[in-house]
């Protein structure tokens, strides 16, 4: 394998030239840029928080001296927690975005983005001192490429209904498909999507009560053939594995021009439904109906493509845990938090670019934590 010449995390540092300083010019010991490029290496390579990244740093000292200047040394754990805490989170996630918009190929055959949204609760992040909660961050996943676009840390779940709407500005919606589970099953979070001339398949359940009823009631008489007028396209798939068999249906119903149900929700214009019969090795069953709003009459394979992706987003919640462990993290500080889980998010798009079958995001960044050589293949997306 060919030596590395830091090339890479040279240009790495070029996207945050822009980003301004938050620190006072007083005592000032290191650069942003090298502070910021050493963060995203540390974390890459398994880094869970500052201490870590300084014990990372120290340990390749001779390779960031290649391409950092460095004037005082290696930064310490303070310097980092200090930085993390004083940049803003939203000029910081967009640096990152300029990035991931420069390195990441766009689709040109006009085929729409799968966005999923969901909401992830960074369980070791409370102070019950202070009367402070777990942080709870709601982030933006394009499911199919594998990249974050976004995410918005507020106090409570619950406050997710007044976070996504902030974290649907920050990103185009137009060719995409906005998946979002129960939580987001508001009138103007669609209707915001819709004027972002968006796609959005939303779930439908309790929260919502009486526009579940109308879905279950129009989903039933069409499938029980008491109303075949409806237009309406479906599939059905089976899967086999883990000692289970999987039987899916996926259906789309077009809703009619006189459907009581366009009153209050105008921008709705198809119904869904997701229907899971499960059987185990001993032949037991198991039921699952999923219901959901869309504003387009979407192609069937398009809606159960969205369906299905929108799990990737838990994914990659899992790997935060699992991998990272964030949930172990004991930080309270909000804004550390917040660019802490936003490192660890975009160290995931990047370790997933170049992923070979069968290989394993912990594995390689195992691999890029010991071969500096690697670290710049994942940071070039190779």
């Amino acid at each position: 394998m060919a030596k590395s010449d830091g090339a890479q995390i040279e240009l790495l540092s070029q996207y945050f030239e822009g980003l301004s300083d938050p620190r006072g010019t007083k005592n000032r010991k290191h650069k942003l840029t090298e502070l910021i490029v050493i963060c995203v290496c540390a974390i890459i390579s398994g880094a869970k928080g500052p201490t870590g990244i300084e014990r990372w740093a120290k340990g390749k000292e001779d390779f960031l001296r290649r391409f950092l200047k460095l004037p005082n040394g290696i930064p310490s754990r303070d310097s980092y927690r200090r930085i993390l805490i004083a940049l803003r989170p939203e000029a910081f996630q967009e640096c990152f975005l300029e990035w991931l918009t420069a390195c990441v190929e766009t689709d040109t055959d006009g085929t729409p983005r799968l966005i999923a949204i969901d909401g992830k609760t960074c369980r070791g992040s409370h102070d019950h001192s202070k009367g402070l909660g777990p942080l709870h961050i709601v982030s933006a996943w394009a499911s199919e490429q594998g990249i974050t676009l976004g995410q918005i840390a507020t106090d409570e779940k619950s406050n997710e209904i007044t976070a996504i709407p902030k974290l649907l500005e920050q990103i185009d919606l137009q060719n995409s498909i906005v998946t979002i589970d129960a939580m987001g099953c508001q009138k103007k979070i669609v209707e915001q999507i819709d004027k972002g001339k968006g796609a959005y398949v939303v779930a439908v359940k309790d929260n919502q009560p009486t526009l579940l009823a109308e879905i279950e009631s129009m989903v039933m008489t069409k499938l029980e053939g008491v109303k075949e007028d409806l237009e309406s396209r479906a599939i059905n798939l089976s899967e086999q594995g883990h000692g289970r068999i999987d039987e899916r249906s996926y259906g789309i119903i077009k809703l009619p021009k006189d459907s009581p149900l366009k009153k209050s929700w105008p921008s709705v214009k198809a119904i869904g439904y997701a229907i899971r019969i499960t059987q185990d090795v001993k032949g037991n069953e198991s039921f699952e109906n999923r219901y959901f709003i869309i504003n387009r009459y979407l192609p069937v394979s398009t809606f159960a493509s969205a369906v299905r992706n929108h799990w990737s987003i838990e994914a990659m919640h899992w790997t935060l845990d699992v991998t990272f462990r964030e949930d172990s993290q004991q930080t309270s500080e909000r804004t550390l938090v917040n660019n802490l889980s936003w490192l660890r998010r975009f160290a995931i798009s990047m370790l997933k670019r170049g992923q070979k079958k069968g290989e394993s995001i912990v594995g390689r960044m195992e691999m890029a934590a010991y071969n500096t050589d690697i670290l710049e293949q994942v940071l070039c997306g190779q």
